[in-house]
């Protein structure tokens, strides 16, 4: 080819390629220009109308206000049943409670445990008996005494009252109710656990009156050591002869001051059990989210549920009173602060639940029944839904498996068209998956997005000291978190809709998945992933994001031919909502009950976490759960700006007021009260030699404050109490801090009645080489044992386990406690023998009668503000290297 030629070919291919360009270009311009036109034409045909963003808000603020009504209600739900002498009377159970809390705080070891209260439950006990003396039931009565060791815990001596109610033909087969009536100390203790006991004694009077005989006996155990370390049912299962009959238990506990009892912890396995409950419960409360959450140990708790559970290998039930936590182990834990309505429906549950079970084939011979794990729960105290584990996992994946058949359906529905113009052809199916793809990126950055800033606002409140300012107004936490949260979701979906709608949704308009409708999708998407792990990983809470796929699910189904045709309209809108009601009332349920709880838990576990990152957390997620199918609404309306305006101004409103510490913490008033909790122990100190003689001794008031707040709003009232004085005790003294960080002021020595004594009865070097001790410690009913092993030396054995601390409690006629301790010394070592080889640290303390007060503590605690609670007794704390004794 000549040279001209190819330079006339390659001129016509330049204006064949740019004429090319230019109509793609204006091809480009004008798909563009239609589907602007398409978006900005709201009474197109083929356009559905937006909503108003008035009637959005006033749509989804009526939701919310009438969903959370039906929660509060059902929250607050306290049904009375008949009264008789067959039923349970809670007017007697409110008797028993008043008595046994009038005698005051009943600490382990002190007479008004071991002795006043006693008598009172075996009079009444003796009472119920002498009454249904001519029923078709016996009672028999035993008091144990028993002794033992486990864990890090060792008791001597302690108190139970065991009860059995069986037919006079005799059982082979019994059922345990179990309650505990000794209390912390400085606290009445009503609901933990008086009123466990009372409803028991009305139980037990509504059994043995029964005309019918059971078919099954019942033990009835009052233990009077549970705030030790949970000792008195370890004395039980391990050691009381009856405890071999014991087939299956039901335990009454409290974490909190009345309102309804949880079920929140059931088996292990034994889905009888549940299944027990659910037929019989009268107003049933139960969910086996409480029982993971709490076997996670996410709450700091435990009960007596696990000694039965480990050490007897017994299925059981754990209930527990939840309300109110805030002044739960405190002063104000009084009778008149469980309603009677409460009491009611204890009673009615347990009393049901017994009879069902003590009547049942299953109690006889539960090996076969033993097997699975159960879902289970309420559904707003009406009724309650009981399935076997494996029948929610089929469940479970099924309706995974629905929601990616109908999100897949949506790819293939619309399949491969041409575009309007038919000049070229684009695979819809390929652009929604891709759209997808996008909105769940969407949906994971503005849920990213807004915890980011909620726990920068969190760092915030910390550094500026306005910690907990939500303790005592827990509204001012939603108003300051929810705001932002909400304010950032919000944010971040109208900048999606305005500046990259195009980007995410451009098919053409004939078929064009909407936006709205992709952003609900991408929703159930997350949801499903969120079931499919739940149900992987084997955990029965897994129905919770099962409901959330669901019914959002078959309410979609139902309506988009609705929605195709009329859009965004008000009917719409309403039967979309209509059909959230079930998962939604649910979540929200949820998410009060874990307020209920987590709240106060933050008021009583000092934690190197700041709790306002906590609170931020939970509200951070309740809010992206709750707006998960909301945020449909976002694409459906006209606008936001003045929704955003208003959430802004809110979140800046409660910042400053925040700033300005106008929500202080804590609450003296009568009502509501919401204490700070201090541990104050006016303590002697003693450091001996290795002969044994006095070193050098120290006394103060040491103090121990149980929250993240530390004494910075006590220190006005009192300026003693500042950092000036703060100490890391248990760094460099074994055992004497409760806390990494307490509080030292010095003070006069105390002087207790019955001092501590510590005597070495012996010492011998054995052929293996180890030095063995034996020691005599003679004290009050409650001591800590700390063993410390110098530089060259180990720990070979001792009495108890392979932990080197003891807590040690003991009743009014325990003996001395004796122990043995095997050291030995490492041969290599060039430690001297007069160095010693082991330092003990016994910390004596003095919770009841006149050698757990003193003038100096009485006049210290007066000075603390009212809004505080301050639980403080007398302690001694003796440290020695007894090896030269």
């Amino acid at each position: 080819m000549s040279d001209p030629e190819m330079i006339e070919f390659s001129e016509r291919d330049s204006t064949v390629r740019r004429t090319r360009a230019e109509q793609n270009q204006q091809q480009q311009q004008r798909d563009s220009d239609e589907e602007e036109a398409a978006l900005n034409a709201p009474q197109s045909r083929e356009h559905k109308p937006l909503m108003g963003e008035s009637l959005a808000v006033i749509l989804l603020l009526g939701f919310g206000f009438l969903l959370w009504i039906v929660v509060l209600i059902s929250f607050q739900q306290l049904i009375i049943s008949s009264s008789s002498p067959k039923h349970f009377s809670s007017v007697r159970a409110r008797k028993h409670l008043e008595q046994i809390t009038s005698i005051g705080p009943r600490t382990v070891g002190s007479p008004e445990n071991e002795n006043t209260t006693v008598s009172y439950l075996l009079d009444q006990i003796e009472q119920i008996r002498s009454e249904s003396e001519t029923g078709p039931h016996s009672i028999t009565v035993d008091i144990q005494r028993p002794s033992g060791c486990f864990s890090i815990g060792c008791y001597d001596r302690i108190t139970n009252i065991a009860v059995k109610l069986q037919p006079k033909t005799s059982a082979q087969h019994f059922m345990l109710a179990n309650c505990h009536f000794d209390s912390v100390a400085n606290s009445p203790g009503a609901s933990d656990d008086a009123v466990g006991c009372s409803v028991m004694l009305e139980v037990l009077h509504s059994l043995a009156n029964l005309s019918t005989p059971l078919k099954h006996g019942v033990i009835f155990l009052f233990n009077g050591a549970e705030e030790t370390i949970l000792q008195a049912s370890h004395g039980f299962i391990t050691q009381h002869p009856w405890a071999r009959q014991v087939r299956a238990f039901v335990n009454l506990e409290a974490a909190g001051v009345g309102g309804k009892e949880l079920v929140f912890q059931t088996g292990p396995e034994n889905p009888w059990l549940v299944q027990a409950y659910a037929r019989a419960a009268v107003h049933p409360f139960a969910t086996v989210v409480g029982q993971e959450i709490f076997q996670s140990g996410l709450i700091p708790s435990d009960t007596d549920f696990r000694i039965f559970r480990d050490f007897g290998n017994i299925p059981g039930i754990d209930l527990a009173f939840i309300e109110n936590g805030f002044i739960y182990h405190t002063k104000y834990d009084t009778p008149g602060r469980i309603h009677t309505d409460s009491i009611q429906r204890a009673g009615d549950n347990i009393l049901s639940v017994l009879k069902h079970l003590v009547m049942s084939d299953e109690l006889a011979d539960s090996s076969q029944y033993r097997h699975g794990n159960m879902v289970f729960f309420d559904l707003l105290g009406l009724t309650m839904l009981v399935y076997p584990a494996h029948v929610g996992t089929v469940i479970n994946y099924i309706v995974a498996v629905a929601a990616v058949i109908y999100l897949s359906g949506k790819c293939l529905l619309t399949s491969c068209a041409g575009c309007v113009s038919g000049r070229h052809v684009i695979c819809a199916a390929g652009r929604y998956m891709r759209d997808l793809v996008c909105v769940v990126c969407v949906l994971v950055l503005s849920w990213i997005f807004s915890l980011v800033t909620l726990l920068f606002v969190a760092w915030l409140v910390t550094l500026m000291g306005r910690s907990m300012f939500w303790y005592s107004h827990i509204h001012a936490a939603v108003f300051l978190y929810g705001s932002a949260a909400v304010c950032i979701l919000l944010l971040i979906h109208t900048l999606v809709k305005n500046r990259c709608y195009r980007c995410v949704c451009v098919v053409q308009r004939a078929g064009r998945v909407d936006l709205a409708e992709l952003f609900f999708d991408g929703s159930l998407l997350l949801w499903c992933f969120v079931l499919f792990f739940f149900t992987h990983r084997g955990w029965c809470s897994a129905y919770v994001p099962m409901m959330m796929v669901l019914f959002p699910l078959i309410s979609k189904l139902l309506l988009t031919k609705l929605f195709r045709a009329r859009g965004a309209s008000l009917q719409y809108s309403v039967l979309y909502l209509m059909g959230l009601v079930v998962p939604y009332v649910y979540i929200m349920f949820l998410i009060r009950v874990i307020f209920e709880v987590f709240t106060p838990i933050l008021g009583r576990s000092k934690d190197e976490i700041p709790p306002d990152i906590i609170m931020a957390s939970l509200v951070t997620v309740a809010t992206v759960i709750l707006s998960s199918y909301i945020i449909h609404f976002i694409y459906l309306s006209r606008g936001t700006k003045r929704v955003l305006a208003v959430l802004g101004s809110v979140f800046m409103l409660m910042f400053v007021l925040v700033s300005c510490g106008l929500f202080f913490p804590y609450s003296a008033d009568p009502s509501s009260p919401r204490p700070k909790r201090v541990f104050v122990q006016h303590i002697t100190r003693s450091f001996h030699t290795l002969n044994g003689s006095l070193q050098s001794s120290d006394s103060g008031l040491c103090i121990n404050d149980l929250d993240y707040t530390g004494m910075q709003h006590i220190t006005p009232h009192i300026p003693q109490i500042n950092d000036s004085i703060s100490t890391h005790c248990q760094d460099w003294l074994p055992y004497y801090g409760y806390t990494r960080k307490s509080w030292y002021l010095p003070a006069p020595e105390v002087s207790p009645k019955a001092p501590l004594e510590v005597q070495l009865l012996s010492r011998q070097e054995t052929q293996w080489g180890t030095v063995k001790m034996s020691f005599e410690v003679k004290g009050p009913s409650h001591m800590s044992l700390y063993l410390h092993p110098h530089a060259g030396a180990s720990l070979s054995s001792w009495s108890f386990n392979d932990w080197n601390f003891v807590f040690y409690t003991h009743g009014l006629d325990a003996p001395v406690w004796r122990f043995w301790i095997e050291i030995l010394p490492l041969k290599s070592s060039n430690v001297s023998p007069d160095e010693g080889l082991v330092s003990l640290a016994i910390t004596a303390h003095y919770l009841s009668g006149s050698d757990g007060r003193s003038e100096t503590l009485e006049s210290f605690l007066k000075r603390f503000p009212a809004w505080v609670f301050s639980s403080s007794w007398i302690s001694t704390y003796h440290m020695n290297n007894p090896t030269e004794i």
